[in-house]
């Protein structure tokens, strides 16, 4: 059976504040200036009811043990599942900021079992990209508002930041890292010159899923 044409999947990755934000919304800007349909998401997407859940935890207003807010940011990206899935099969690209990965390198890094944090992602839709903006966590320091959420610490970031390299290792089929230290544009020239290629490459691949 043949997929008709469908939008490609990409995902930012990497510690906070990094980039992601930035480059996300330039490969948009990209993608749409060449008459490619595209829309932008980041999770947590906090204005569903898990969303406000996690967002009063994200910034100290709420309490709760690891492994709850764990599956909530879970259960936060399956509650986007069938929008994501119908604007992919409807042919637009989607550039979301944080996916799972990012679930998995912030609970672990409490020192939660890394295979128990990456269970619930399982059989969510599979990225075609991921862009892992990887920079030393002491950099980040002199990135403005940091310091401002729950798990800008940089010694956290730290562990965050070995949780991510992992999943780069394993995932490298389809993981790609980028020195985050350079030049907004230069970073941005290398992601729109791998998204542009994968963009022709999707047409008429199923959707996979995380395994």
């Amino acid at each position: 059976m043949s997929v008709g044409k469908r939008g490609a999947l990409f995902v930012f990755e990497g510690c906070d504040r990094c980039g992601k934000t930035t480059q996300s919304r330039l490969l948009a800007e990209f993608l749409k200036s060449k008459g490619i349909p595209t829309l932008s998401m980041n999770f947590p997407e906090r204005e569903s009811s898990t969303g406000q859940v996690i967002n009063s935890y994200l910034t100290n207003s709420n309490d709760l043990p690891d492994e709850v807010i764990h599956l909530m940011f879970s259960a936060n990206r399956w509650e986007y599942m069938n929008k994501i899935r119908k604007e992919l099969l409807a042919g637009t690209t989607l550039i979301v900021d944080r996916y799972s990965y990012s679930g998995v390198a912030y609970t672990a890094a409490k020192g939660l079992d890394f295979d128990w944090c990456y269970a619930p992602e399982r059989g969510l839709i599979k990225p075609d990209a991921v862009f892992y903006l990887k920079t030393a966590s002491d950099n980040l320091l002199s990135r403005g508002k940091y310091g401002e959420e729950r798990y800008e610490k940089l010694e956290f970031q730290q562990k965050v930041a070995e949780v991510f390299n992992r999943i780069c290792e394993q995932e490298s089929s389809y993981w790609h890292q980028i020195d985050a230290n350079q030049s907004v544009a230069e970073i941005h020239t290398q992601i729109s010159g791998i998204a542009e290629k994968l963009q022709q490459q999707v047409d008429g691949q199923p959707l996979n899923k995380l395994a």
